[in-house]
């Protein structure tokens, strides 16, 4: 009986032994994990949010700067074709040349008659057509056709305000024609101008006043109208 006892016994502290020795290794860990948690503490942890705001914000600033470097020249160019720009606007602003065949009037070597004869011109408004015309009544390139109106004659001004046109003109006593001659001189200026539909009155001064008689024959009228 007591040999019983004493297996019964000793099986009995051998099931405690094994199980003291089973919890020892569990033991391990629980003994390490503060020591590893203590080491980690000692270590600053970074935050994944953070850290990835951070990132974010540095990918921003390189973008910007990246930009901002890029922009620069762009901008630098978009000033350097400003100008041709700016003369394009200039250029569209400027009055192209036009051109029209008008009808200008001569007489005859023996001022007998008055000759109509045509010519192109080329001009920029109204005001320098009219300037051409005058100016074509001065000069002929065919001999059968001469001028009454002498190149010796200046034109000091023209001005043309709806529909009334003003010349004002400078003669030497050297540009003077006889009766005939002053005669088709006024009518070949009156033919000349108010072949334009938009002239409705012809206004002709000397050195800026108005005379009784452009070369002493002929009565002047101020202003010349249509007749």
């Amino acid at each position: 009986m007591n040999k019983k006892y004493w297996m019964t016994g000793l099986l009995a502290l051998l099931l405690a032994f094994s199980a003291g020795c089973g919890q020892k290794p569990a033991a391990a860990p629980a003994d390490t994990s503060p020591e590893s948690s203590s080491g980690q503490a000692q270590t600053p942890q970074e935050d994944p949010d953070h850290a990835a705001t951070g990132d974010l914000n540095e990918a921003a600033q390189t973008v910007n700067a990246s930009e901002g470097t890029t922009n620069s020249p762009q901008n630098t160019a978009g000033e350097g074709t400003g100008t041709p720009a700016d003369t394009k606007d200039v250029n569209a602003t400027e009055t192209q040349a036009k051109k029209a065949n008008i009808k200008l009037y001569y007489t005859d070597p023996e001022i007998i008659d008055l000759k109509e004869a045509s010519k192109e011109i080329t001009y920029s408004n109204e005001e320098d057509k009219y300037t051409k015309a005058f100016e074509g009544l001065q000069k002929s390139s065919d001999a059968e056709l001469n001028p009454l109106w002498s190149e010796q004659i200046t034109l000091n001004s023209l001005k043309f305000d709806k529909g009334a046109l003003t010349l004002d003109i400078t003669k030497p006593a050297e540009a003077n024609l006889g009766a005939g001659g002053e005669m088709f001189a006024l009518d070949a200026l009156r033919k000349t101008f108010f072949q334009f539909d938009e002239v409705k009155s012809l206004e002709l001064l000397v050195d800026g006043n108005q005379t009784e008689s452009l070369m002493g024959h002929v009565e002047l009228e101020h202003p010349m109208t249509r007749n």
